[in-house]
C-alpha cells in the first residue's frame, strides 16, 4: 500500500501551550495588521472564551475593530456576505475566527469575500479559482476535533440553493492556529467526546487510506495515541488542562495527517448522514468508524494492526499475536465508545442517534458513493456494499 509519489504540505504555523493567547498581537503585528475582526458564535462567547482573547489583544494595544458572534452551526452564504460587510465597514484588516468548524470555515469564506471583494461568495467555489494570498487569518479552535484550523477547505450553504458549496485552495490556510488549553475547558462532556472522535478518526482513515504516506503516517498515529491516552481522562475530570491541551494537540495532528493523506467510507457516510439527518460530524464520524474498519478490514489489515500499539499500548501490542491485532485494535476502538457512551450516551449506532429512519439508509448509502472521499477508501465501494456497512451500523 505504499505509495512511490506523495506530496505533504502543511505551512500553518501552530502555537500551542499555556499561554499561547498572548502570542496573538505579536502575530497579527507581524503581519502589519492591526484591525481585526472577531468571528465566533453565541455558545462560544455565552461560555466567555472571548475575554481571555481580548484581554491578549487589548493588553498589547491592538483594538478589535468588530465582533460578530452569530455564526449558525451550519454557515450560510448569506452569513458570510453580512459579516464582510461588517469587515469593510468597520476597515477591519484580518481575521480572528474563535470556534469549532462552523465558526473557523465562516471565517476562511469571509477571507474570500474581503480580499477577492464582491458579495457572491458561490463564485469562488470549487478547487484552485483563488489566485492570491488572502489578508491575514488567525484561529483559534475551541472544540478539539474537527481539525479546520490546518485545513485548506471549507464549506458554507448555499441557502437560495440548498446545496453545500466546497471551497479549497490553499490560500485558505490560516496564518496561525492557536492552541490553547483555556479555550476547550468548558466544552460539555458529549461535544468533547464527539470532536475527540473525529479526531481519532481523521487520524485512523489518514493512518489506512490509499494516499496514506511516511509523513502523513506519523501525525496520524501521534494524533491517536493521544486521543487514547487522555480522551477518558478529560471525561472524568473536565478541566485537566493538560489532558485538554493533548486532545487540542491531537487534532491539529490529525488535521495535518487527513489533509495530506485524505479520509474515505467513513467520512463518505457520514458527509451524507449530516446532510439527510443533520447529525453532528463527529457524533458520525464515532459511529461509523468500527463498522467501516470491519468492511475495509482485509485491504487494511496490516496498518490497522499497527495502530494497536498507539490505541492500546506497547504491553497489549506486544502480548497479541500479529494475525490477530487488526481485529484488535477495532476491538479497541468499540471499547473506547462504549466507555464514552456509558459516561455521556454518545451513541454508537445509528438507532441510538433517535435521529435516523431505517427508511433513510438507502438515500444515506446513494449520497455516499457520490461523496469525494470514496475515491480514497482502500476498498472499492458498490451500492450494495454501503447499503450493508449502514444495516451493520443501525443496530
Amino acid at each position: 500500500m505504499t505509495n512511490k509519489y506523495y506530496e505533504f504540505f502543511c505551512p500553518v504555523k501552530v502555537i500551542a501551550g499555556k499561554a499561547a493567547l498572548e502570542h496573538i498581537p505579536y502575530e497579527l503585528t507581524g503581519m502589519a495588521a492591526k484591525r481585526p475582526m472577531i468571528v465566533t458564535d453565541k455558545g462560544v462567547r455565552a461560555a466567555g472564551l472571548l475575554e481571555p482573547v481580548i484581554a491578549a489583544c487589548e493588553e498589547s494595544g491592538l483594538e478589535i475593530t468588530a465582533i460578530y458572534d452569530d455564526v449558525p452551526p451550519d454557515s450560510s452564504t448569506t452569513v458570510v456576505r453580512d459579516i464582510a460587510g461588517i469587515y469593510r465597514q468597520e476597515k477591519c484588516d484580518s481575521i480572528i475566527a474563535v470556534g469549532g468548524g462552523s465558526a473557523i470555515d465562516t471565517g476562511k469564506a469571509v477571507n474570500i469575500l474581503v480580499s477577492e471583494g464582491g458579495d457572491d461568495i458561490a463564485r469562488y467555489s470549487g478547487a484552485g479559482v483563488l489566485k492570491h494570498p488572502l489578508k491575514p487569518f488567525l484561529v483559534v479552535p475551541t472544540t478539539a476535533g474537527t481539525g479546520s484550523e490546518v485545513t485548506s477547505v471549507a464549506v458554507i450553504t448555499d441557502e437560495g440553493k440548498g446545496v453545500k458549496l466546497p471551497f479549497t485552495s490553499s490560500f485558505l490556510l490560516p496564518n496561525a492556529a492557536i492552541i490553547d488549553p483555556r479555550m476547550t475547558l468548558t466544552l460539555p462532556p458529549h461535544i468533547t467526546a464527539a470532536t475527540a472522535m473525529d479526531a481519532m478518526t481523521h487520524a485512523t482513515e489518514a493512518f489506512t487510506c490509499m494516499a496514506k504516506n511516511p509523513l502523513s503516517d506519523a501525525y496520524a498515529t501521534a494524533a491517536i495515541k493521544k486521543v487514547s491516552n487522555s480522551l477518558l481522562k478529560v471525561m472524568d475530570n473536565p478541566k485537566d488542562s493538560d489532558g485538554r491541551l493533548e486532545l487540542a494537540q491531537a487534532s491539529t495532528m490529525a488535521g495535518i495527517a487527513f489533509s495530506n493523506s485524505m479520509v474515505g467510507l467513513v467520512h463518505a457516510l457520514g458527509h451524507a448522514t449530516g446532510a439527510i439527518c443533520h447529525l453532528p460530524h463527529g457524533l458520525c464520524m464515532s459511529l461509523y468508524l468500527p463498522y467501516v474498519l470491519e468492511y475495509n478490514l482485509e485491504t487494511i489489515r496490516e496498518p490497522l494492526g499497527e495502530l494497536l500499539l498507539y490505541l492500546e499500548g506497547p504491553e497489549v501490542y506486544a502480548a497479541t499475536p500479529a494475525s490477530r491485532r487488526a481485529e484488535a485494535s477495532i476491538s479497541a476502538i468499540r471499547k473506547l465508545r462504549d466507555a464514552l457512551y456509558k459516561r455521556c450516551q454518545l451513541p454508537r449506532t445509528l438507532k441510538e442517534t433517535g435521529k435516523v429512519t431505517e427508511a433513510q439508509l438507502d438515500a444515506i448509502a446513494e449520497m455516499a458513493l457520490d461523496d469525494g472521499s470514496i475515491m480514497f477508501n482502500p476498498k472499492e465501494v458498490s451500492l450494495e456494499d454501503a447499503r450493508a456497512v449502514l444495516r451493520r451500523a443501525w443496530a
